[in-house]
């Protein structure tokens, strides 16, 4: 922080913060705390080695609370700094300009003829990683983040004791909630702390990030190709089997679930907010023929429209095609749910049949004197839903090449074909031996397997389950740990 004013609005903030988790501490815990606290605070700037004795003699009990209150006061610390640092980014860009428009002139200046080929193969994805002992809780995180939105308020004058009393409100609660669960996280609780922040970049954040980048694009004559996706997310969470029992066949499969629920209901969200804008009356612009097909296709399909809509827009195609497209995620959450077919047309199997619905809108917009919007907030909406599709996250699934083995080698010896265990076999005798069944038509199982291997295959059901119900974008990668050759390759193909 350089300028000497944001050095002195954050300490002033971790002051204010400070004094109001003090209070906390005397509402919950009484004086005798904070006292303690106060008296740690001191020994540890002045005499660490009588700190360290304080410490040592400290009950089990009094030791945990203080630990809480200075991780409570650490949290509060970040966050104030992470807002500090927010303010200092926008101050930066407004000075010497966002470091994505910087980027984008390098590069048109530097490799200005292959810019737009780049452009269109950018694929960025950032990809979560599940850290169960990094796991917060989702109330604490709800929490410090509206401590946050809190301090960024300006505030003066009476304001100024309304705000303090929410902010207390918040510590307190804060120091009520445990910031871990008393049990180890499962798969499917890190699963939502991922989601958690996935919900929360849908809102926004990508939307803002996808818009600039195109803005800033077009600044220098490129444009970002219809269809191409430049930042999309991934999770490990749910998939990576890699030295992880507990993660079964069941357990990816709920976490799928678990993902297209908070994804479809953020899409829904994004089409009511367009359902809100599409205002447009065919008696003041007009609607193209394609568009005006899909539409009567759909209320066909869809008698659960209310009559009331078809009444209501009769004369706004847009808004009538976006009441559509909510209710075929209506329909493809209820399907999830339920466990029944994909039905054309009244539901999504995967998000391209999505995008394609809301294309036709762009484009007959962009027909009718609506390029403004349809280049605008409808691009963005598109890009959004591009960048998450219905599912948030593509999985990737990770297991280990041992795993593949161990599988077949109880699926081989059963046929009692070959004159040595496959365990025993050399890796080059292995590898012509997958390599024959690779172009053989039979199938090896269904066979009797230990618990290991009904794990190892039953995720390869999964993932065409997966596939099946969700759409192609669910699963796009499985990787195999710990391979060494061919073989470990031609193995998990052989499954």
């Amino acid at each position: 922080m350089n300028a000497p004013t944001s050095h002195t609005a954050l300490h002033d903030d971790i002051r204010r913060l400070r004094g109001l988790l003090d209070g906390t501490l005397v509402r919950q815990e009484g004086t005798e705390l904070l006292e303690l606290v106060d008296k740690v605070r001191e020994l540890t700037r002045e005499d660490g080695a009588a700190a360290a004795e304080l410490l040592g003699g400290t009950d089990l009990e009094t030791a945990a609370k203080l630990v809480r209150a200075f991780s409570t006061y650490f949290h509060l610390a970040n966050v104030a700094e992470q807002v500090h640092r927010g303010r200092e980014l926008r101050s930066e860009r407004e000075r010497s300009g966002a470091a994505l428009a910087r980027v984008v002139r390098q590069a048109a200046q530097e490799v200005p003829d292959s810019l737009a080929s780049a452009v269109k193969n950018l694929h960025v994805r950032p990809v979560f990683t599940a850290h169960p002992t990094e796991a917060a809780r989702r109330s604490v995180l709800n929490k410090l983040r509206r401590i946050a939105e809190l301090l960024e308020t300006p505030v003066s004058g009476s304001d100024r004791r309304r705000h303090d009393l929410r902010l207390a409100e918040n510590i307190d609660l804060i120091w009520q909630t445990d910031e871990l669960r008393v049990v180890r996280p499962e798969p499917a609780d890190e699963a939502r702390n991922a989601i958690y922040y996935l919900d929360e970049l849908h809102a926004g954040a990508v939307g803002d990030v996808l818009e600039d980048l195109a803005a800033e694009l077009q600044r220098v004559g490129v444009e970002i190709p219809a269809g191409t996706r430049p930042l999309t997310f991934g999770t490990w969470i749910g998939g990576d089997r890699d030295g992880n029992p507990n993660v079964t066949p069941e357990v990816t499969w709920d976490v799928l679930i678990l993902q297209h629920e908070h994804g479809i209901n953020d899409a829904i969200e994004l089409i009511d907010e367009l359902r809100g804008l599409l205002s447009h009356s065919i008696r003041c612009t007009g609607a193209s023929d394609a568009l005006l097909t899909s539409l009567a296709h759909d209320l066909e399909l869809l008698p659960e429209i209310s009559p009331r809509y078809k009444r209501l827009n009769a004369e706004e195609p847009y808004r009538l095609k976006a009441t559509c497209v909510r209710q075929k995620l209506e329909n493809t959450k209820r399907r999830l749910a339920e466990g029944v077919p994909h039905e054309e047309g009244r539901d999504y199997l995967g998000t391209g049949e999505l995008l394609s619905d809301l294309a036709l809108i762009q484009a007959s917009l962009r027909e009718h004197r609506g390029g403004l919007f349809a280049d605008g907030r409808m691009d963005r909406t598109i890009r959004t839903l591009a960048a998450f599709g219905l599912q948030l996250a593509t999985m990737d699934v990770r297991e280990h090449a041992d795993a593949h083995h161990h599988a077949l080698g109880q699926l081989f010896d059963r046929l009692g074909e070959e004159s040595w265990r496959y365990a025993d076999m050399p890796r080059d005798y292995r590898q012509r031996l997958l390599a024959k069944e690779l172009t053989s038509r039979r199938l090896l199982g269904p066979a009797e397997l230990d618990a290991w291997g009904e794990r190892t295959l039953g995720v390869f059901h999964t993932v065409d389950r997966a596939l099946d119900v969700f759409g192609p974008e669910v699963i796009e990668s499985y990787i195999i740990s710990m391979c060494q050759g061919a073989d470990d390759v031609f193995a998990a193909a052989v499954l």
